[in-house]
Formats: C-alpha cells, structure tokens, sequence
C-alpha cells in the first residue's frame, strides 16, 4: 500500500493510487487532514490545468506546498482531479 510520511507522521496511505508522471496521486479521503493546510500557491501544468497546494505541518514543523492537488483538470488529467501528489521531502513508500 504506498504511504506518504515525513517528519515521522503518516500523511496519507491507500491501495487506490494512481501514478501520473512518476507520482503517486492519493485519494482524499486517504489524508490524515490534520497535517494539511490550505496555500495561496499555485501552478499551472500545459496539460493537466492549474494545481492547488497544501502546506504540511507535522510536530510544529512546516513544508511549505509540499502536497498539490488539481481541483479541475484538464479532460487529459481527469483521472486525478481532486487526489492529492506531494513532494519537497514527503516520502512514498510502500508498506
């Protein structure tokens, strides 16, 4: 089952992942949301549209923008609307 951690906390895990360019794509009822707290930041992907950011705190520490999430995508990119990537640290592993 992948499973997202850092700073010694589960951010996420679920068997239904899905990877798009490398990346693990969580579904959002796999967070533990008490880690997650809503960015200004965005991004814009060519194909995939305009991703939303969370920053993650764990243990009074904070990632900046480390979790992303594209709330409409793109018809190409369908398949991970609203499911959460994260990056900057966050390891994914399988357990």
């Amino acid at each position: 089952m992948p499973t997202a951690t850092w700073n010694g906390a589960v951010l996420a895990a679920s068997d239904d992942c899905i990877v798009v360019e490398g990346n693990q794509y969580f579904p959002p009822d796999s967070l533990h949301w008490e880690y997650f707290k809503p960015s200004d930041h965005t991004s814009v992907c060519g194909w995939k549209g305009t991703a939303q950011y969370y920053d993650i705190e764990v243990n009074g520490e904070r990632n900046a923008n480390a979790a992303w999430y594209y709330p409409e995508t793109k018809k190409a990119a369908d398949n991970i609307r609203g499911r959460i990537g994260f990056w900057k640290g966050v390891q994914i592993s399988e357990r």
